[in-house]
C-alpha cells in the first residue's frame, strides 16, 4: 500500500515540475513564468518530498523531507513575490494580453516614497 502512494504522488510531482517547465518556455512574460515556476515546481516538489517520506518513514531521511516541505514551500513563495516586485518596481512590462493590473497603485506609492524614480537605472543614466 505505500508502494501505491509513494508511486502515486513521485508521478504527481514529475508531473506538475514537468507542466512547471513547460510554463516557463511557452508563458509570455516573467509575471506569468514566475507564476508558473513557482506554484507547479513547488506543488511538484513538494509531493516528490512526500513520495520519500512515504516511502522510507520516519527515520533520518522521511523526516529531513517532512523539514524540507514548509521550508521550500514558504521560501519559494516569498522568493517569487520578491522577483515580481522588483520586476515590477524596475520597470519590466507586462504582455499586451495582460487585463488587469492590481499593483499599479501601490507601485505609484512606492515611487512617489522613493523619490518619483521611473526604475533602478534611471539614477545611473543621468550620471
Amino acid at each position: 500500500m505505500n508502494e501505491t502512494f509513494t508511486i502515486l504522488f513521485l508521478v504527481t510531482g514529475v508531473l506538475f515540475n514537468f507542466f512547471g517547465c513547460i510554463g516557463l518556455l511557452r508563458l509570455p512574460d516573467v509575471y506569468n513564468r514566475l507564476q508558473s515556476a513557482t506554484k507547479c515546481v513547488t506543488l511538484g516538489t513538494c509531493s516528490i518530498l512526500l513520495a520519500v517520506l512515504i516511502h522510507y518513514g520516519f527515520i533520518t531521511i522521511g523526516i529531513k523531507a517532512l523539514l524540507a516541505i514548509p521550508l521550500l514551500f514558504f521560501s519559494a513563495t516569498v522568493a517569487a513575490h520578491a522577483l515580481v516586485r522588483g520586476a515590477y518596481l524596475f520597470g519590466v512590462q507586462m504582455t499586451d494580453k495582460t487585463v488587469v493590473d492590481d499593483y499599479k497603485e501601490v507601485a505609484q506609492s512606492i515611487k512617489k516614497e522613493t523619490g518619483g524614480e521611473e526604475n533602478a537605472l534611471s539614477e545611473d543614466e543621468g550620471a
